[in-house]
């Protein structure tokens, strides 16, 4: 199928920013004076879609992915730029959009449909199949402005695939739905891209490597880069999670840390304490190649990477780490010690780089959490030097590989790199 049904060229879109009203009405008032500061969401922006495809959109926010769908679907007009679209449009983009608050489920239903281009007769025909998907019962006879976001988003999405569109456009209203009717969305998305066009914006990430073909990263209102899910998804993690310009996670400076707070480079805190005779200085996560990774599959070899600066000796340093869900409860917790692997002295007014090598455990996919820590002594008796929480995020795809030892860490080695 290499039929085009979405071709976008050259699109911007400008907004003219006033620091107070007054100064639109003096703009309005006076030729040839400008009270404003032009501001550019969407910045010449080009792609093109082939039928069947499903492509994902991501980006932080304000990169411009919910501008530039709104022009996609027409609530926007452009600055400049054209976009050509080949086939009926359904769109789920800000929660509510296009629903008359003061009606009831049933009526949105079919205002819907008619805005969309259905007669009353396929309205009728396809109601029951509507109040099924969005199940949520008597509600439908009541107001929407009585409705939870959650049955909201069940409405707004059972009447947007109701139209049978050939161009489906979501963004991130499903984030909203519970756990159970988010699947039920997915399995309907997945259905509809067998011979439909799909745009997809979500922060899940693991949707977007789940659903599309192929991905667009938006950055300031531009395309950062366009490619295959996987590459562009591990490298956005990075520039997310880590500063863009440096492949290590910068925990403290080598001046000394005093307060209980580490900040990184982007500015990121992260709750840290001890008594400070030695300190995490960067901390990374790589693969068994030795390659800045921010996502892993179970069973897959990692490294920790530590560099650590000593202020006095540590006669008996105790290593460890914790992986931790994203509610916080510990999953894995574990030290040198727990695996019987001894780490030499340390010196004072030394830099020490370790790597931790393991095996990641069986876990769902989603984001997980990792604190380290350094402490002196014995497991019954010990100090703790400097434990940072929270030091990396690390997200776990869906390999499909259900093993044996879920939750349990297979030590490989830890090894001192180098020491200055």
């Amino acid at each position: 199928m290499n039929e085009i049904t979405i071709n976008v060229k050259n699109l911007i879109k400008e907004y003219k920013l006033y620091e107070k009203p007054s100064d639109r009405i003096k703009e309005a008032l006076k030729k040839n004076s400008s009270y404003h500061k032009d501001f550019r969401a969407v910045d010449d922006i080009s792609f093109q879609v082939k039928k069947g495809e499903t492509v994902g959109i991501i980006g932080k926010n304000g990169a411009g992915k919910s501008t530039l769908l709104k022009m996609i679907t027409g609530v926007l007009k452009p600055t400049s730029g054209s976009i050509q679209l080949s086939g009926n449009v359904s769109a789920l983009l800000e929660l509510g959009a296009g629903f008359d608050a003061e009606k009831n489920g049933i009526d949105n239903i079919y205002l819907n449909g008619r805005i969309n281009g259905l007669s009353k007769q396929e309205i009728d025909d396809s109601l029951q199949s509507v109040l099924d998907f969005a199940d949520i019962g008597d509600f439908v006879y009541q107001p929407i402005k009585t409705y939870s976001s959650g049955m909201l988003v069940r409405l707004a999405f059972a009447a947007a695939v109701n139209v049978k569109p050939e161009i489906l456009i979501v963004d991130e209203a499903l984030s909203v739905g519970d756990v159970r009717f988010q699947q039920k969305c997915y399995r309907k998305i997945r259905e509809f891209k067998k011979n439909g066009t799909v745009l997809f914006v979500s922060h899940d990430t693991g949707a977007i490597a789940s659903f599309c073909d192929w991905v667009i990263w938006l950055d300031d209102g531009k395309i950062y880069k366009i490619g295959e899910p996987g590459e562009i998804i591990e490298e956005y993690l990075s520039f997310m999670r880590y500063d863009i310009k440096n492949d290590e996670k910068m925990l403290v400076d080598t001046s000394g840390l005093d307060d209980e707070v580490a900040e990184n480079e982007d500015n990121t805190c992260v709750l840290s304490f001890g008594n400070q005779s030695a300190q995490f200085v960067k901390i990374s996560l790589r693969n068994s190649e030795g390659k800045l990774i921010t996502q892993v599959s179970s069973k897959q070899v990692i490294c920790i990477d530590m560099e650590l600066m000593t202020r006095d000796a540590i006669e008996f340093p105790i290593l460890g780490f914790n992986l931790k869900d994203v509610l916080g409860n510990e999953l894995v917790v574990t030290n040198n010690i727990f695996e019987k692997i001894k780490i030499p002295a340390m010196n004072a007014n030394q830099t020490y780089h370790y790597q931790w090598k393991f095996e990641f455990p069986q876990l769902h996919a989603g984001d997980y959490l990792l604190d380290v820590a350094l402490a002196e002594g014995t497991y019954q008796n010990h100090e703790q030097i400097h434990f940072v929480t929270d030091a990396l995020v690390i997200k776990c795809v869906d390999d499909r590989m259900y093993q044996e030892g879920r939750g349990k860490i297979v030590p490989k080695d830890i090894r001192l790199i180098n020491m200055k």
